[in-house]
């Protein structure tokens, strides 16, 4: 390796061997599950490469799935969620970021403290106050017990320190109120924090299965996660079904991930960095 590239110290070809290392270990599994997909209906874990392989899998487990639904209702909830996360994050780190008041520091530690409480525990305030404004069995259940998210707008505000305050005050020169020059200067500069949050919340909210096993029993709202736990509940013991509907549930994300792999690195990257 070394004498392919007489410049890679010994610190960074370990780096390697570890990276290339932690990547086999978590594509492996991904590779099997794809792989065992492709596999007879009925193979056993025993002999499931030795058989014809077929694309007949994933037909059959797109129908008795009923998956058409599930991704409309998954895609539905996923972008209705992300958009307010994105909207209120934007607001709110915004401020916390720029804004001068009273109280400003203690707000964000109760910001940042929101992000270790977990959801689980706060499920039956939220189911109760859910049923009092009625919108259990509802996309309101789905979509609204989300809309807010500490991480997201303790991103946005990291991002929004590292935008020099010379281009606001520029813009204010100009005649731009706040909410202006959070829309024409901070939104396009924070685009890197904007799909990094983009890409959280959506992958984030596509595999959630609690909120729609506990705040809804209509089928009509059955989500991914929700079809495919129902799914392999029926076909345990048929793996290359279930690994078809899992590969099933799991590219869009995966693509979706692919596409805004570089931005979302950089808008992690960026947000440790302060003025």
């Amino acid at each position: 390796m070394s004498k392919l590239n007489p410049n890679l110290k010994s610190g960074d070809f370990l780096s390697l061997v570890v990276l290339l290392l932690g990547a086999f270990i978590v594509l492996l599994p991904l590779f099997v599950v794809f792989l065992t997909s492709f596999a007879a209906t009925a193979a056993s874990p025993e002999n499931l490469f030795k058989n014809n392989w077929s694309l007949a899998n994933y037909q059959i487990a797109w129908q008795r799935g009923k998956f058409l639904l599930a991704f409309a209702n998954s895609t539905l909830v996923a972008i209705a969620v992300t958009a307010f996360q994105i909207v209120t994050s934007a607001l709110a780190g915004y401020a916390l970021a720029r804004l001068k008041f009273q109280g400003r520091q203690a707000l964000l530690l109760v910001v940042l403290a929101t992000l270790v409480i977990p959801f689980q525990l706060l499920v039956i305030p939220i189911f109760l106050v859910l049923k009092w404004g009625h919108l259990i069995n509802t996309y309101g259940a789905l979509i609204l017990p989300t809309a807010v998210n500490g991480f997201g707008i303790f991103l946005l505000r990291q991002y929004f320190q590292t935008i020099p305050v010379e281009l606001e005050e520029a813009a204010a020169i100009d005649g731009a109120n706040r909410l202006q020059i959070l829309w024409r200067v901070m939104l396009p500069l924070a685009r890197p924090a904007l799909l990094t949050l983009f890409l959280f919340t959506f992958i984030g909210e596509w595999n959630d299965l609690f909120k729609p096993l506990v705040f809804t029993t209509r089928p009509e709202l059955r989500t991914v996660q929700l079809a495919l736990a129902e799914f392999q509940e029926q076909f345990t013991n048929n793996w290359p079904l279930m690994m078809a509907a899992v590969t099933i549930a799991t590219v869009p994300v995966m693509v979706l991930f692919l596409i805004g792999q570089r931005q979302f690195i950089q808008g992690i990257a960026a947000t440790g960095i302060k003025n």
